[in-house]
């Protein structure tokens, strides 16, 4: 082989690489239970048999705990009227709870939703999520956080890519079995991100669980991921949707 059909073979291969991207995956639903139609769902969590909720809007924004079965609210706590409620995470015994634009975070104490303290930060508060070690946030763009818990001082950053295009929207946030699941925002999609390289690995399309012509308005978009270990499924939803879906965990 001559000098310049090696270098074309290495251009082509080059190309071929960079342009492959991550395969899309439907999981058929296992099953669905009710969900409160007006919530503007900005996160899930899913822990010991009950779902932790948080919506968003100003004068609207919530921290609520829920049956799953059934939608019963257990308890609730209401954001100040000037917040705007984000994603949150359980880190031990606490709910902690991002803001959108009032850079404050908020930790309650998980049984009572009795709020114990306030954290600063600089950016954007879009989706959150805990690896066991940190929390990683999302700002909306194609980069996501890694996080001290107990400061939320930022430890290192991830650029998310597929195919050498940047990911950006990143919204609401799972820790899944070693893998970071993130919504990209006005999409109906589910990136599973790499935590070390910040390569999506594969999509999860969700558009069919709640069609865009039944949808009651624009950004009524998926927006909701739980994990349940014990069951190894995902729970999740969306900005006004009436249901709950439970899907097979990746």
């Amino acid at each position: 082989m001559s000098q310049l059909a090696r270098w074309i073979t290495c251009v082509l291969i080059t190309q071929f690489t960079v342009a492959v991207l991550a395969a899309d995956f439907v999981p058929p639903p296992i099953r669905s239970y009710p969900h409160d139609p007006t919530a503007f769902t900005q996160g899930l969590v899913w822990d010991r048999g009950l779902l932790y909720e948080s919506t968003g809007r100003y004068g609207h924004s919530t921290l609520s705990v829920r049956e799953l079965k059934t939608g019963r609210v257990l308890r609730r706590h209401d954001l100040p009227k000037a917040m705007f409620g984000e994603g949150i995470a359980l880190v031990g015994d606490e709910i902690i709870q991002l803001t959108w634009q009032e850079h404050q975070a908020f930790v309650y104490d998980k049984a009572s939703l009795r709020l114990k303290r306030t954290l600063p930060y600089a950016w954007e508060g879009w989706g959150l999520a805990y690896d066991g070690r940190h929390l990683i946030a999302s700002d909306g763009s194609a980069q996501l956080r890694f996080l001290d818990p107990a400061t939320l001082h930022e430890v290192r950053r991830l650029n998310v890519t597929d195919g050498g295009q940047h990911i950006d929207q990143l919204n609401e946030l799972e820790y899944v079995k070693g893998e970071i699941l993130a919504n990209v925002y006005g999409s109906d999609r589910i990136a599973r991100i790499s935590p070390q390289t910040g390569r999506v690995l594969a999509w999860i399309e969700l558009a069919y669980l709640f069609p865009e012509q039944q949808r009651p308005a624009r950004d009524a978009v998926l927006n909701g991921i739980a994990y349940d270990a014990a069951q190894d499924v995902l729970i999740v939803t969306g900005k006004h949707w009436p249901k709950l879906f439970v899907i097979p965990a990746p």
